[in-house]
C-alpha cells in the first residue's frame, strides 16, 4: 500500500477509527480542489496549514498534497514545510481507549470483602491479572493481604479511568511529563512528526489554472495552434527510470577476463558448442579403459535418445581399439574386449578434454595435408560439463571447465608447471602448490593447488599432465610431439575472486539476483 505523503517513514497511519491519525477525507475532482485552494489562497493571502485546511473542509490530506505539488510546479502557488511532532495510539492504546486499561477493569472486580486471585483470573485470564495487580497496586487502588490471601480495594478509590481518559483525549489534551513517559513506556502511544504545508501566492498566481500542453499534437500542426500554445517546460535535468536490465554473472564476468589473459598468452580458443559426445571422443580417445568408474551410470550423464552416435572416423577408431585391447608405443594396453557398443554410446560430456582430442585429431590430418610438415599448437577453451556428483561447498553437477593445451616438440614437466603458474599469476593466484596424481590419459599427472584466503585452506583448483603416447600416435601425431595439458573449473577461481564459500550461492537455483546485480566488474591487474 502506497503511504500518504503527509506521513513520514515514523508515523504510520494506524487502523481506521483511532483519533489522532487521519483527516476526515471525501472524494473530491481535482479540478475543484485546485480552485478551492486558489481562491483560498486569495482571499487570506495564504494558508497557514494544509493539514488544518484539509480537516476544516474535509479532504484527504494526501489528495491536496498533490495539487500542491501540481501547483508549485506551474508557478501558481509557493509552498513551506511544517513539521509538527504527533502522538498516534498503538493498537493496544486504542483498545484500552475503547474499552478501559486492564488495571482499572481489575479493580471493578475487588470487593470490599476480598477477592480471589483465581476469581481474577478466571474473568480477566491470568496474564492480564500478573500485569494489571502491579498497575493498581502502584495507582494505590489495590493491596492485597497475604495472610487471608485475598485483594481489597485500595487506599485510593478508583473513581476514573485516568489513563483511557487521556488516551480518548489524545488530540484534544496531549499528555506531558511522566503520564507521557508512561505511555510510552507501556507502548500504548507512539511518538512521530506530520509533514504539512503554509501556502502562498507564486510568481505566476491565479485564481484560475490554465493548462499548459505538455507535447505539439498533429493537430497543432495542422492548425498552425502550436505559435501561440503555451507548453510546459522541459526538465533538461532531471534523471530517467533506469529500464529493467540484464546483468552479467559473475561467472561471464571472470570468463571474460580468463579469455582475454589466454587469447594474450597466444592460445587459440577450441569449439565447444557441442555439449551431447559419444563415449568414444569422451572416454576411448583418451586411452581411457572401458571398465573404468568414470564410465558407470553413478557417474556419468548418459542420453536416452539419440543412445548412439551415427558416425565415427573408421581408420582411428580401429586404431584406439587396437591400442586398448593389445598395446602399443611401448605400451601393453589395457588387455580388455574393447566393445564397440559401448563406444558408441552417447553422454552429457564431462569435459571439454573430448573436443580437446578431436583438436589433436584434426591437427594430425592437417599435417598430413601439408606433406608431413607439424605446425606447433596453443588450444583453450571455457565452457560446461557434466558429472553426476554428489553436491557439496565446492562440487556442482554442472560446472565450467577451463582447459589449456600446447602441442609441440619436446616439451617436458617444466613447461607444464611453467605454463599453469603464468596463466594463475594473471589472474592473481600466486600461492600453489602442485601434487603428483593419476590421470587414465596423462603420465605424468599433477593436481594443482590454490590457498583461498577466506576458506582458509588449500583448494584443489586444477588438474594437469601429458598426454599419454597411447592418446596421440593413434591420431597420426609425430613421436617427438608431445602435448602439455591442464584443466580447472571456473567456479572456483570466481568463488576466490568474489569471496564466495559455497558454490551453491554462486551458481544454480540458491544463487542471488541481487548478488549478481551488485557483483563488481572482473578484472586482473
Amino acid at each position: 500500500h502506497r503511504r500518504a505523503e503527509g506521513l513520514t517513514s515514523e508515523q504510520q497511519p494506524p487502523p481506521r477509527g483511532i483519533r489522532g491519525v487521519r483527516t476526515p477525507g471525501r472524494a473530491m475532482a481535482t479540478e475543484d480542489l485546485e480552485k478551492q485552494l486558489l481562491l483560498a489562497v486569495d482571499a487570506a493571502g495564504c494558508v497557514e496549514d494544509s493539514w488544518t485546511y484539509a480537516a476544516e473542509n474535509g479532504v484527504s490530506h494526501e489528495a491536496l498534497v498533490g495539487v500542491l505539488s501540481s501547483l508549485e510546479i506551474d508557478g501558481l502557488i509557493a509552498r513551506q514545510r511544517i513539521d509538527t511532532p504527533t502522538l498516534t495510539l498503538t493498537e493496544e492504546g486504542a483498545t484500552y481507549a475503547a474499552e478501559g486499561t486492564p488495571e482499572f477493569k481489575l479493580v471493578q472486580l475487588v470487593s470490599a470483602e476480598g477477592t480471589p486471585e483465581s476469581y481474577l483470573n478466571e474473568q480477566l485470564g491470568a496474564q492480564v491479572v500478573r500485569f494489571a495487580k502491579g498497575a493498581a497496586m502502584k495507582n494505590k487502588w489495590l493491596r492485597y493481604d497475604k495472610k487471608a490471601g485475598l485483594y481489597f480495594p485500595g487506599a485510593v478509590a478508583a473513581e476514573v479511568d485516568t489513563v483511557a481518559q487521556q488516551l480518548r483525549n489524545l488530540d484534544i489534551s496531549p499528555p506531558t511529563g511522566n503520564d507521557l513517559k508512561t505511555m510510552k513506556k507501556r507502548q500504548l502511544v507512539a511518538a512521530g512528526r506530520r509533514v504539512s504545508w503554509k501556502v502562498s501566492k507564486g510568481e505566476k498566481f491565479a485564481t484560475e489554472r490554465r493548462r499548459r500542453a505538455a507535447d505539439v499534437t498533429y493537430e497543432m500542426l495542422q492548425s498552425g495552434a502550436w505559435q501561440t500554445e503555451d507548453f510546459k517546460p522541459y526538465n533538461l535535468n532531471s534523471v530517467p527510470v533506469m529500464p529493467a536490465q540484464g546483468y552479467f554473472h559473475p561467472l561471464l564476468k571472470v570468463r571474460a577476463e580468463f579469455r582475454a589473459i589466454l587469447m594474450q598468452m597466444g592460445f587459440s580458443e577450441m569449439p565447444t558448442n557441442k555439449w551431447v559426445e559419444s563415449s568414444f571422443w569422451n572416454f576411448d580417445s583418451l586411452f581411457q579403459p572401458q571398465s573404468h568408474p568414470a564410465r558407470d551410470a553413478h557417474d556419468t550423464f548418459f542420453i536416452k535418445e539419440p543412445a548412439l552416435t551415427v558416425r565415427m572416423p573408421d581408420d582411428y577408431y580401429e586404431r584406439v581399439r587396437e591400442v586398448h585391447e593389445n598395446g602399443g608405443y611401448g605400451s601393453i594396453g589395457h588387455g580388455i574386449n574393447f566393445k564397440r557398443e559401448e563406444a558408441f554410446k552417447n553422454l552429457l560430456r564431462t569435459h571439454t578434454t573430448a573436443i580437446s582430442a578431436q583438436m589433436l585429431y584434426r591437427l594430425a590430418r592437417d599435417m598430413e595435408a601439408n606433406g608431413g610438415a607439424f605446425e606447433p599448437k596453443k588450444y583453450f577453451s571455457i565452457d560446461r560439463v557434466f558429472r553426476n556428483e554428489t553436491m557439496d561447498a565446492t562440487h556442482l553437477c554442472e560446472f565450467h571447465q577451463v582447459e589449456g593445451l600446447v602441442a609441440d616438440y619436446n616439451l617436458s614437466l617444466g613447461d607444464l608447471i611453467g605454463t599453469i603458474r603464468t596463466f594463475f599469476a594473471k589472474i592473481g593466484i600466486t600461492q600453489l602448490r602442485f601434487k603428483p596424481a593419476f590421470n587414465p590419459y596423462t603420465e605424468p599427472s599433477m593436481e594443482v593447488f590454490g590457498y583461498h584466503p577466506d576458506l582458509g585452506k588449500w583448494t584443489e583448483i586444477g588438474n594437469s599432465g601429458i598426454f599419454r603416447p597411447e592418446m596421440l600416435r593413434p591420431m597420426g601425431l609425430p613421436e617427438g610431439v608431445r602435448v602439455i595439458a591442464w584443466g580447472l573449473s571456473l567456479e572456483r577461481p570466481t568463488m576466490i575472486k568474489y569471496r564466495v564459500k559455497n558454490i551453491r550461492t554462486l551458481f544454480g537455483h540458491k544463487a542471488s539476483v541481487e548478488r549478481t546485480r551488485a557483483a563488481p566488474m572482473c578484472w586482473f591487474p
